[in-house]
């Protein structure tokens, strides 16, 4: 209880219990001394008194329980603010995209508003406030005004469906284990920066989350990662101009790349391999699928010799004249994204901590691990986080 509406309420019963005493004692004096009443009288007025003044006192009785049911009706108000609030879904604000492409962003709450960039379907905003049949949303590096009618907001189902649970690795070398134990074995090795697709909090207050890679599920330690919920935001005017550029650049330097080189074969370890030979999608598959069966090394980046992932990727595009990133979460901004139902041979698919090559046909290339080596896997076998294509 409040402590000033205590001292109130104290104040209150104090005043009551005088008031009853004292209001006997004054009443009933006179009317025992008045002229002509016997004591019978006197005594029935003093009782009648008594009555009258005993419903004084209930009645002060009565406004205190109603006072203190109010305060706790209020305490249980508030509390219950609080819980509500408390319990609010981290959803409540998240609007996202319905929409067949894209809608325009605004800078002001009308169709006559600048377009200062776009919020493509299933991409993700925070309302910020309604100004009519408009909602003002902050998306990524992107703010402005979008017609109420192409968002949903507070859809917690949608919201999870559209965004990934992700546990991104803040040590050199993380460790993926069997069981929540440091005692359990290791299943596998993740590099600093990757994104693993968290499947299982339930055990977070033990310090350990459950994780899933392309071929397995494990436990890592949240003392090594840095767990948030990853969306797709919208791409500002200015972003989008810079991707456009980076985009044609890239093409024209892997036209220059492939104009070049010259065709024909070269030997490893035995082996006889063809070089590059013109560009596109389908010449990175044929390049890459001829190393198929050659080894899987954690942090490796030979194709003949030993190679993770990422380093697979990336020396494939290298003989392509398209530099790439050694880290499978990096990929997943290079080029320019494409839908998964639009993927096409060569574009690069990316996984949880984990990334490979189209082939068409419902399979990549791809550095699996120490026992599979370089091997074809099927394109479904992990969730994809995303598609980039460089050609």
């Amino acid at each position: 209880m409040n402590r000033d509406r205590m001292k109130k309420v104290s104040y209150a019963i104090a005043a009551g219990a005088v008031l009853g005493t004292v209001s006997f004692t004054a009443l009933a004096a006179p009317v025992a001394g008045v002229v002509g009443m016997s004591s019978t009288d006197t005594a029935t007025v003093a009782s009648n008194s008594y009555s009258t003044l005993s419903g004084v006192s209930l009645t002060v009785a009565n406004i205190l329980s109603e006072a203190s049911a109010k305060q706790t009706s209020d305490v249980n108000d508030n509390n219950a603010a609080v819980v509500e609030q408390s319990a609010q879904s981290e959803y409540a604000g998240v609007a996202i995209a319905q929409v067949d492409n894209y809608v325009n962003i605004r800078s002001t709450p009308s169709e006559e508003g600048e377009i200062v960039g776009k919020l493509y379907n299933n991409s993700a905003a925070t309302v910020q406030a309604t100004e009519g049949d408009w909602y003002q949303i902050t998306s990524g590096n992107c703010s402005g005004y979008v017609k109420c009618e192409f968002v949903v907001v507070g859809d917690e189902e949608l919201a999870k469906s559209v965004s990934t649970r992700l546990a991104t690795v803040t040590t050199q070398t993380l460790y993926v284990r069997e069981e929540a134990t440091t005692e359990s074995s290791v299943l596998g090795m993740v590099p600093e920066g990757d994104d693993l697709v968290v499947v299982d909090e339930s055990m977070a207050d033990t310090g350990w989350v459950k994780v899933s890679l392309l071929d397995y599920e494990g436990y890592v330690s949240l003392e090594f990662v840095t767990l948030s919920t990853d969306y797709t935001v919208a791409e500002s005017k200015e972003e989008e101009a810079r991707r456009l550029a980076k985009e044609e650049a890239e093409r024209k330097a892997a036209a220059a790349a492939s104009s070049k080189r010259s065709s024909g074969s070269y030997y490893t370890g035995g082996s006889s391999y063809s070089a590059p030979s013109g560009s596109g999608g389908a010449a990175v598959v044929s390049y890459a699928s001829q190393f198929v069966g050659n080894p899987y090394v954690y942090g490796g980046s030979s194709l003949t010799n030993g190679t993770d992932c990422s380093g697979f990727v990336m020396s494939v595009y290298s003989a392509f004249g398209v530099g790439l990133p050694h880290s499978s979460s990096a990929m997943r901004s290079v080029g320019y994204g494409v839908d998964v139902n639009s993927m096409q041979a060569g574009d690069i698919v990316c996984y949880s901590g984990h990334v490979g090559i189209y082939t068409g046909n419902g399979t990549i290339v791809n550095a699996l691990n120490t026992s599979s080596g370089i091997t074809y896997t099927n394109v479904n076998y992990s969730p994809i986080l995303a598609v980039r294509r460089i050609y």
